[in-house]
């Protein structure tokens, strides 16, 4: 690959408005990331604004109405990891591999834990921290929104 093959690779993930981009020719690596490092949204992402539906009044008061459940206690070592683009999820590299992870795994900060393809690339979504996974919160080959929970992280 030539600069000028670089800089269109660059200009292409820009004008796609993705976070994350990677790709290997004749054993050449490329891979471009862009940090946000501001409170504004990532370009592209709409604001979500919550739909309101008013329900009519109940003609008779109900028999007994569940206790509400209790919320869960805080566990400060849990932590989601959450998607960074709207996409179509992949637990693993080829549809007839193992999953990249799953529950009860290890993983260490830079490991690849799923694939998210947006605009038909590929983006390899790394983990940012050491910890376990207790749990993988999406179906594989199925749509995720930007911030959508992704694997809940426990911690090590």
């Amino acid at each position: 690959m030539d600069l000028k093959e670089i800089k269109r690779v660059i200009q292409m993930v820009e004008e796609a408005q993705i976070s994350h981009f990677s790709m290997e020719v004749n054993g050449i690596k490329i891979e471009v990331k862009k940090e946000c490092t501001t409170g504004a949204m990532p370009m592209g992402a709409a604001p979500v604004h919550p739909i309101q539906h008013t329900l009519p009044a109940p003609s008779a008061a109900p028999a007994a109405a569940a206790p509400a459940p209790a919320p869960e206690p805080h566990d400060e070592k849990l932590i989601s990891v959450k998607s960074q683009m709207v996409g179509t999820f992949y637990s693993s590299s080829k549809p007839d591999t193992p999953a990249l992870v799953k529950a009860g795994d290890a993983v260490k900060a830079g490991q690849v834990i799923c694939i998210i393809e947006a605009m038909k690339l590929f983006n390899e979504i790394e983990c940012e921290f050491n910890g376990i996974i207790e749990k993988v919160c999406v179906d594989n080959a199925t749509p995720v929104e930007y911030g959508q929970e992704l694997f809940k992280l426990r911690l090590t």
